[in-house]
């Protein structure tokens, strides 16, 4: 019966993996993902949604990058988790990236566990979830699997590439990688390369989740484990980041949960212990422990000056696509020193860009809240790009 439990857990966590509620493309061994571990990786599949209409000439494709913890499901109801899609504030229709205007793509990235190939997914070699042997990816990587994606739906120039965070970063690497196949680029909450805080901040997540017995050495899937105790505790610890103090003390302050005092022991007694412990359960539900390895690895070698010769100026240099880049007051994960970096390279390069700092203390996951003033400089960004584009106008 313990066998029988064991690989009906294995079957439920792999199924989305491998056959995901969404669109799907799948490359052959004869058309690999080279990747800059130096691997040619094949079979390839990538997961995806879309959401809109892609006009006759092929013009108003936007690419939406999501971040670390997200996935293809930026408007829909979310397949495992039932919850409303993560950007939904953002994307849809009259909202600033509006479907009734744009063609919308949002991928899984590679190394994700929603049905893009990444550790969660079989090994064909095997029959069994990769596991540690999928290879390190980066996030140029993720972005060539995404150029992979774009040609096989017959789409050469997008008009906009738009994400937050790791997406932001996604969006950086597409303008520097691909520039003639990005008119206009919205990198909002990101930088050009992670920080020594943040890697360490992803190397406390991942000791947390290697540290849990349940992960087997990566190798749960086999011995039919899940690492959810490992996993739930990186969440947590990665949370935190994602808020800021101010944000911290207005919603829980120290505030006791369903009771008046303490109960002298290490329950949840305060409100913000409890939202932190419900943060880890529920991630648990819909996200790989070893896809949040990988995942965090990828920012972490992200650097884009390393890349160029130590400038990030050379990534743009004579570029034609017009960028936004957007920060928050509050942000401490990526503060807006880092987005200012960003603009300063691309006056470098002289590049078209635009640049706002938007005040709020809901800290570095602002860009997926209702924030007024970010829709509306998404809203105007894109609709200045959108003239300059020769797309027709929005409808009233």
């Amino acid at each position: 019966m313990a066998d029988a439990t064991a690989t009906l857990d294995l079957a439920d966590r792999t199924r989305e993996a491998d056959e995901p509620h969404s669109l799907v493309v799948r490359f052959g061994t004869g058309n690999p993902l080279r990747l800059d571990a130096g691997v040619d990786f094949a079979p390839l599949q990538i997961a995806y949604q879309t959401y809109g209409t892609l006009n006759a000439d092929r013009s108003n494709a936007i690419l939406v990058c999501h971040a670390l913890t997200g996935d293809q499901h930026a408007v829909n109801d979310h397949p495992v988790t039932g919850k409303p899609g993560w950007w939904e504030t953002m994307v849809g229709p009259g909202r600033p990236i509006d479907t009734g205007r744009y063609f919308i793509i949002c991928p899984n990235v590679v190394g994700g566990c929603m049905g893009s190939s990444g550790p969660a997914s079989t090994n064909p070699a095997t029959g069994m979830p990769w596991g540690l042997d999928f290879p390190v990816v980066t996030v140029r990587d993720m972005v060539r699997a995404q150029a992979m994606l774009l040609d096989h739906l017959g789409i050469d120039s997008l008009f906009a590439v738009a994400g937050g965070s790791m997406g932001g970063m996604q969006v950086l690497q597409w303008a520097a990688s691909y520039p003639q196949r990005v008119f206009a680029a919205l990198p909002i909450a990101a930088a050009t390369r992670h920080s020594a805080q943040n890697i360490a901040f992803h190397e406390v997540g991942r000791q947390a989740v290697m540290a849990d017995p349940e992960w087997r050495g990566g190798r749960y899937f086999a011995a039919g484990t899940n690492p959810r105790r490992g996993l739930a505790v990186a969440r947590m610890g990665a949370h935190i980041t994602y808020l800021s103090d101010a944000a911290l003390h207005r919603k829980f302050g120290r505030r006791f949960q369903n009771r008046d005092n303490p109960t002298f022991s290490f329950d949840a007694d305060f409100q913000v212990e409890s939202y932190l412990r419900h943060q880890g359960i529920t991630f648990v539900e819909r996200f790989d422990a070893n896809s949040y390895l990988y995942l965090t690895r990828a920012m972490d070698y992200f650097d884009l000056a390393g890349d160029h010769d130590g400038a990030v100026a050379n990534a743009f240099r004579g570029t034609p696509t017009r960028f936004c880049v957007i920060s928050f007051t509050s942000d401490w994960l990526f503060p807006t020193a880092e987005s200012r970096a960003i603009v300063h390279a691309l006056n470098a390069a002289g590049a078209r860009v635009s640049f706002a700092e938007i005040t709020t203390d809901k800290g570095h996951d602002a860009f997926l809240l209702d924030e007024p003033e970010l829709f509306a400089i998404v809203r105007g960004f894109l609709e200045g790009a959108a003239k300059a584009r020769g797309l027709p106008p929005a409808k009233s």
